[in-house]
């Protein structure tokens, strides 16, 4: 029966086998893992060192494993950001194993039970180093993604983009096609921001998330394309954003709500966004303001306050469309507001009949999309009245 070995002799053994050892994990990692197979050469050999480095890092354990305690800056810093990149911690996990296998093997055949026991131990501690690496690693990138994606929103809001935007974008995994909306609302005591991405997920979308003082906004996208064939429209591309504003309205603190209009794409985000701050800044001023509200169901308290994109909107969408499709029913929509929405009264001024003036109002919706006998929506539209007028700089004074 052969002399067991002194630790010594041991050390001195594995130092002179550790080339061979490095050699048949590379080998064994070859034949038994595919994803190391179909690595390009450079990754290839930046998991290459990393095994080797494990190996060396034993040795060095063994001979005295108090000098080593931090075992993951032995093994991983050969190669730590090219490994994290390239492979998965369930990739790396194998890795380890194929690496004490090989050893194993090739301890087995020399007999010593007590390097046997040291490679198990060994092994333990390097599986927990490597949950620790990527789990640091997880760590760094979740805070680094949080700091990139407030500067995402931040320029959004302003408006101020550069070169840079669209690869930061990118680099946050945006996974939004087509038109946006920007949603802005009151920050919880507690975000969850988790919680807030598996809502958007769920209605196929998704956010950007920046938390502003005491503000939060979500700059939401499609998660797929909206269809141009009706037939082929499913039932995510029907979800609008209203809808998803209000699947995540649980997700915001107190207070009022706005959604911004929707965009054609996350390039054009800062009007939404603009339109959102506006009337996120405004709405107390409407008494009985639902949640989530569309910013723009607040145009005359947005235009009231001095909004330029709130007067535009109403000029542009309410007053100029009326003027050029027909003066009269720019002249009956006039009357009928100034006559406290009454149909006789206003019939009586244009000496029609009412059932012209209900006709005219009804043309007014059909070229608009407003309907001049609500109460909210005559808000609206007489706030479009006076602003379009005032924009007149040859506007006869009207008599009664």
């Amino acid at each position: 029966m052969a002399k067991p070995r002194s630790k010594e002799e041991t050390l001195a053994w594995l130092r002179k086998i550790s080339g061979e050892l490095a050699t048949a994990t590379l080998k064994r990692l070859e034949d038994t893992l595919p994803w190391y197979r179909e690595m390009p050469p450079g990754r290839r050999s930046a998991v290459g060192l990393v095994a080797q480095a494990g190996i060396t890092s034993f040795i060095s354990w063994f001979d005295d494993p108090r000098s080593t305690p931090w075992i993951a800056a032995d093994v991983f810093g050969a190669a730590p950001r090219e490994l994290l990149r390239s492979v998965s911690l369930q990739q790396t996990l194998q890795l380890i194993r194929v690496v004490v296998e090989v050893v194993e093997d090739r301890v087995r055949t020399s007999g010593n039970e007590e390097l046997g026991e040291a490679i198990l131990l060994y092994s333990r501690e390097i599986a927990f180093a490597a949950a620790d690496v990527y789990a640091r690693a997880a760590e760094a990138r979740g805070l680094w993604d949080a700091r990139l994606e407030a500067l995402v929103v931040d320029s959004i809001l302003t408006g101020e983009y550069d070169d840079e935007l669209p690869s930061r974008i990118a680099a946050l995994g945006w996974h939004g096609h087509g038109e946006v909306s920007v949603l802005v609302g009151t920050a919880p005591k507690q975000l969850d921001v988790d919680q807030l991405r598996r809502i958007a997920r769920h209605m196929s979308a998704d956010v950007l998330i920046g938390v502003q003082g005491s503000r939060l906004v979500l700059v939401i996208g499609r998660a797929q394309p909206r269809t141009s064939e009706p037939e082929e429209v499913g039932p995510s591309n029907a979800i609008g954003f209203m809808e998803i504003a209000e699947q995540l309205e649980p997700q915001f603190g107190p207070g009022h709500l706005v959604l911004g209009h929707e965009v054609p794409g996350l390039v054009d985000a800062s009007k939404s966004a603009r339109a959102a701050l506006a009337g996120f800044a405004v709405a107390k001023g409407w008494r009985n303001c639902p949640r989530p509200v569309h910013a723009n169901d607040l145009l005359p308290e947005r235009a009231f306050a001095g909004d330029p994109l709130a007067r535009s909107t109403l000029v542009n969408r309410i007053y100029r469309p009326l003027q050029a499709h027909s003066p009269e029913l720019l002249n009956t929509l006039w009357s009928y507001l100034d006559n406290g929405r009454s149909l006789e009264a206003t019939a009586r001024e244009l000496f029609v009949h009412p059932n012209t003036v209900r006709y005219r109002l009804k043309r007014v919706t059909d070229v608009i999309g407003w309907d001049a006998t609500g109460a909210r929506e005559a808000l609206i539209l007489q706030a479009a009245l006076i602003v379009g007028s005032i924009n007149e700089p040859d506007a006869p004074i009207r008599r009664r």
